[in-house]
């Protein structure tokens, strides 16, 4: 942690160099702000310059040096000055003492902070860099510079540029460089927004969240608790640049950080408009044109949170509470008015309208913001909201993995109507795992038609998780044929349909479902929002049955991958890390995937409803990799993990434990775990699900046991995949090299790499045995996609993979560069004979037909 490493800063660096390196290039100034890396970024720009080359002399003026003469050089310059010199006669002396100390070398002068130099060293460094010597220099942006050094630029002698903030992705790097190890995706994009692209206060934020305890790390990962410890050195920093303000600059910088974003035209309504311009000016806060409006934002977003804390309590209530009044006396129009005038009133104790409450905690949980929404539920049921009140506090805290605290809010607002039921029964099922919850559901007779419905649509769903399939599949159709249905209960009933459409092969037949349920998407948010969850779980299993890669792509870019990378909701980021990666592991990038996972079960921890799956993929992934103890660790963990209403998802779960026992070698236990879980997905009318599972018997070496079924299965599953995975299918079982090279080409065109790395494995196989030269085409095909992917480990790979000893393997690996065996002979020690009958011996284990085949074949495993 306390070595800063350098991280990013590629272009930049380049530039600096460059200015050494170039002869028409003078040098280069950056300047920035403080903190910025200004100092980092030319230290290691220096230190990349050889010294045989050019005589380096690097100087850091400051406050003390700035008022003594050639203080700020005093560094580099000769020793023993002559007496008796003028003010011209030292800078000739110096400038001669540099270029004779640099002999035939370039004089490069690197100088931090070279705005707080004295003049008389300025002046030589003009000097210099007019008489040929190439500054390399940093200051700091809105500070005064020395004339001499100013006029370097403004007469064309060298560049000078800003510096930019890190971008988000250098500021994940330097994360990663200051814990030493990955960082779980929504924490480090919290992190990396309040460090606002500042390394020092990234720097200042991560020591000070390790140590208050809040930084810690699960399954690999660096997780941020999201509470900010704010040590004296980070409150220091913000301090210096937050010095001697006005009063009307402190009101402006108050308002804002209590209100931001905040209305430019609502700004100058709060505030004295000079006190506005004076904040601007100062570098507190911006000015963001967003569309047709202006909206005022901090400089940084460690400003708000140094002011928010310093501010008394009495003074941010009364703040608080005139932010609310300013927006709600313009009509409180923007979309997010609602939310946030909510949130003023119940932060500065002015909240009394339970109404207000209630729709901001609807749609805080519209947003998955999980704690913003208890606080604003629990306000709202304490100021008498009611049922309704308690309904989403009870939903909420059930989100919240609190089911019991969930159990005595509905307990404590007593209702006999069809909301309370279906309530409490989800509550029941969901977070405690009680079953006989569905028979609670199922014996209710509401009169109302709609609420008959609504309870048979969550009767459906429930169902769903036991495994009763053609239950659910029938109450869910009788929610649609109900005219009275809401549009909420309509939603519920259709992800139903489209879970089971999407297992059951037909993703078209899915698409449509979850198409209808999208477009009603603002209706049933209000009313229910946790048909999110429904509707997740239905369009995942789609895109993940039918392995359609630019769906999962498009639902990545997608707002609500955003919003759930950006944490506060543990299913929604783990269901998003685990879409990425299915991605990725389709696409062969196998270290992605892990990592992927364990993001996943980082993000999961929390939730012990969820947190099993992710360990499944967490094994399945690393059983590809080859990785045997953590796969048999992983699924261990799952195994354990996995709660009560977990059943629907058995095919994931039987893939993971197939292939950690393949992994371990145990091919025969893991071909029957894939035909038990190919059997009952049969018996489900899993259709897609069975052909995955004897898809995955293929890929272990029993084409035998599953290309028949397969291709029966053609006519009943969909996808773009599904034709290709039966092709593949009858040309292993038919043993024809010339099926699977076309199949693994088709596999690579449509991104599905670790299939294409497969299918040309057979065809490798099968070619060298017949020492078929289009085996090289093969041998060729196969080590171009293995150079896309990661690693992998599989049967059908393992399986051209021969053991060459370490001696075969020199003698190959220099045949293969086109060295003649006289010449490896002589390399080696050996005799011509030795290397001849060494080369024989690969070429049969390798089944290449000569010198001209090796390269490729050898590129198709490692060493």
């Amino acid at each position: 942690m306390e070595h800063w490493e350098f991280v990013g800063r590629a272009d930049e660096l380049a530039r600096l160099t460059s200015a050494v390196t170039i002869d028409s290039d003078r040098g280069l100034i950056l300047s920035g702000a403080a903190g910025i890396g200004k100092s980092r970024l030319l230290q290691q720009a220096v230190s990349m310059l050889p010294a045989e080359q050019y005589s380096v002399h690097r100087a850091s003026a400051n406050i003390a040096s700035s008022g003594l003469p050639f203080g700020g050089l005093a560094q580099i310059l000769p020793p023993d000055v002559p007496a008796g010199l003028s003010s011209a006669g030292m800078l000739r002396w110096a400038v001669d003492g540099l270029h004779a100390a640099a002999g035939d070398r370039p004089i490069v002068l690197a100088i931090d902070d070279a705005h707080l130099l004295d003049p008389p060293s300025a002046a030589l460094t003009h000097l210099l860099v007019r008489e040929g010597a190439t500054l390399l220099g940093a200051l700091r942006i809105a500070e005064p510079v020395p004339t001499p050094i100013s006029a370097l630029w403004t007469e064309g002698l060298l560049s000078h540029a800003e510096l930019a903030p890190l971008t988000d992705e250098e500021s994940r790097e330097l994360l990663i460089a200051l814990v030493g190890g990955p960082v779980e995706g929504g924490s480090a994009q919290r992190l990396a927004r309040l460090g606002g692209g500042n390394p020092l206060l990234l720097r200042e934020l991560v020591l000070a969240a390790v140590g208050g305890g809040e930084l810690i790390r699960t399954y690999g990962f660096w997780r941020w608790t999201g509470r900010l410890t704010l040590a004296p050195s980070l409150a220091d920093l913000v301090d210096a640049r937050l010095g001697g303000l006005t009063a009307g600059v402190r009101d402006v910088l108050e308002l804002v950080s209590f209100g931001e974003p905040l209305g430019l035209a609502l700004l100058l309504r709060g505030a004295e408009p000079r006190d506005v311009e004076a904040a601007e000016e100062r570098g507190l806060i911006r000015v963001v044109a967003e569309e047709r409006r202006r909206d005022v934002r901090l400089a940084h977003p460690l400003y708000g949170e140094v002011v928010r804390r310093r501010c008394p309590v009495t003074r941010s209530r009364r703040l608080l509470a005139g932010l609310a009044d300013l927006v709600e006396g313009t009509g409180a129009r923007r979309r997010d008015d609602l939310l946030r005038v909510a949130v003023w009133r119940l932060d500065s104790g002015t909240a009394q309208d339970a109404t207000l409450l209630l729709d901001a905690a609807r749609q805080a949980f519209d947003r998955f913001d999980i704690g913003l929404a208890l606080r604003l539920a629990e306000a709202a049921y304490d100021a008498g909201g009611g049922f309704p009140a308690a309904e989403l506090l009870a939903a909420v805290l059930l989100f919240a993995d609190q089911p019991e605290e969930a159990l005595t809010v509905l307990d404590g607002t007593p209702d006999d109507n069809a909301r309370a039921l279906t309530s409490r029964a989800a509550v029941e099922f969901l977070g405690l795992g009680r079953t006989d919850a569905v028979d609670t559901l199922a014996g209710a007779k509401p009169d109302e038609p709609a609420e008959a419905a609504r309870v048979r649509a969550l009767e459906a769903f429930l169902r769903l998780q036991l495994d009763e399939l053609a239950a659910a599949r029938a109450l869910a159709r009788g929610v649609l044929d109900e005219p009275a249905a809401g549009t909420a209960t309509r939603a519920l009933a259709r992800c139903v349909l489209a879970f089971l459409a999407a297992a059951g092969g037909d993703p078209g037949g899915s698409a449509e479902l979850i198409a209808a349920v999208v477009a009603d998407t603002a209706a049933w948010r209000r009313e229910t929002p946790a048909v999110q969850y429904a509707l997740q779980m239905a369009e995942g299993t789609m895109v993940s049955v039918s392995m359609d890669l630019t769906a999962i792509d498009r639902i990545l870019a997608a707002e609500f991958a955003r919003l759930a990378q950006a944490g506060g909701f543990g299913f929604g980021s783990g269901w998003v890390s685990l879409l990425q990666a299915r991605a990725a592991l389709l696409r062969g990038r196998t270290d992605e995937a892990l990592w992927a996972t364990e993001q996943a079960c980082a993000a999961l921890a929390p939730a012990r409803v969820y947190d099993g799956g992710a360990h499944f993929a967490r094994a399945n992934v690393a059983a590809l990799l080859g990785q045997v103890t953590l796969a048999v660790d992983a699924l261990a963990v799952a195994e354990s993990a996995a709660g009560g209403a977990v059943g629907l998802f058995y095919p994931w779960w039987e893939q993971a434990r197939a292939w950690t026992l393949a992994c371990r070698g145990e091919l025969a236990p893991a071909v029957q775990v894939l035909r038990g879980s190919a059997a009952r997905a049969r018996a489900d009318g899993f259709h897609g699900h069975e052909l995955l599972a004897l898809y995955d018997l293929v890929r272990l070496g029993r084409p035998d046991l599953a290309a028949d079924r397969m291709a029966a299965l053609g006519g009943t599953v969909g996808g773009a995949a599904a034709p290709l995975l039966i092709r593949h299918a009858r040309a292993c079982a038919d043993e024809a090299p010339e099926d699977l090279f076309a199949v693994a080409r088709e596999f690579a065109v449509l991104g599905y790499q670790l299939f294409a790395a497969e299918a040309a494995a057979g065809a490798v196989r099968i070619f060298r045995q017949a020492r078929d030269p289009r085996a090289l085409a093969a041998s060729t095909l196969m080590a171009d996609v293995l150079g896309r992917c990661g690693t992998m480990r599989t049967p059908a790979l393992l399986a051209i993979q021969p053991a060459l000893t370490v001696r075969e393997r020199q003698v190959a690996e220099l045949a293969a560069e086109g060295v003649r065996s006289r010449e490896i002979a002589d390399r080696l020690y050996l005799s011509p004979r030795t290397v001849e009958n060494h080369l024989q011996r690969v070429y049969t284990k390798l089944g290449v037909n000569g010198r001209v085949e090796l390269a490729p074949a050898l590129r198709l495993f490692p060493q």
